[in-house]
Parts: structure tokens; sequence; C-alpha cells
């Protein structure tokens, strides 16, 4: 059975480049569906009715929300290029740095822009703190997850 696979996105979501690499790298082919937020379309809405964003994956009809979810979901359904480590020590400090992106240090460097003095210089040398703790988790190796891109390499391409 041929497997149907669609991504609803959006060209400045990170979080939709995420996923994009992801199925680039274990060669899914997919059908990219551009959203205008400002003006969701139905199929968006149909998909994620709760949180109404991108990026959502539909596998087979069958929506998969946020996008660390979906890649989770997607090595556990392609067995190719997998980005989770096989070690369910690794696999869950992957989980957690992961999630340290998005929930701590992403809302940081998102406040920059609406900061301004001390406020701003404050949330700066946070980001950095923040910035230098990922960084010590690259000591020795080319990506997160050792010799080839992983699940922390992707969930950090946000940052960039």
């Amino acid at each position: 059975m041929a497997k149907e696979v669609k991504l609803f996105g959006m060209w400045a979501s990170p979080f939709s480049r995420r996923v994009e690499l992801a199925l680039k790298l274990k060669g899914i082919p997919y059908e990219y569906m551009e959203e205008d937020l400002s003006n969701k379309s139905p199929l968006l809405l149909k998909y994620n009715p709760i949180h109404k964003k991108v990026p959502v994956l539909v596998h087979n009809e069958k929506p998969v929300t946020e996008s660390l979810v979906i890649l989770e979901y997607l090595d556990e359904n392609w067995e190719t290029h997998p980005s989770l480590p096989q070690d369910p020590y690794e696999r869950a400090k992957a989980r957690f740095w992961a999630k340290f992106i998005d929930e701590k240090l992403l809302p940081t460097v998102s406040k920059l822009g609406h900061m301004a003095g001390k406020e701003k210089e404050d949330a700066i040398e946070e980001t950095q703190q923040q910035l230098k703790i990922m960084e010590d988790g690259l000591k020795g190796k080319q990506f997160f997850a050792g010799q080839r891109i992983g699940y922390l390499d992707i969930a950090a391409n946000v940052l960039i």
C-alpha cells in the first residue's frame, strides 16, 4: 500500500523546517501544502482543530501535530536514517534537550526583539548561557548524535 504523506507548513516556520529536514533526510516523498496563517485553510483547521497551527503531517489521512512529536512519528514509521538514538538513556537525553530548546531557549530568544535596556541585556546574557549549555553537549562531536544528523540536531535547527 502506498503511503500518502502531506505536510502543512509555512515558509517562515522553523518548526515546519524541522519536519521538512527530517522528511528529506529519510527520503520520504511528500506533498508540501503552504499555509497562510492569517487565512488558515479549512484542511489545516480540520487536521489541527486544537492549536490551528503548523506543522501538521498527514499520513494516510491521519494527522500528526507538533514538530517534535512528528519527528518521533517519522522515526517509528520509517526505518531509513533513524534520528533518535537506539539507547534508551541517550534517547531520553535527546528528548530532554529538544524540550529545553522549545521551552527554555526559544522563548528567551523570541523575547529579545521586544525588549530594551537592562531587560534586553539580561535576556541576551540568559540566551548566551543557554547556548553555552547546548554547545557543551557538542564537545568532540560533529553532531549531537555523533557522526550524523539526529533528532536533537534537527530540533536545534530552529536556532539557525
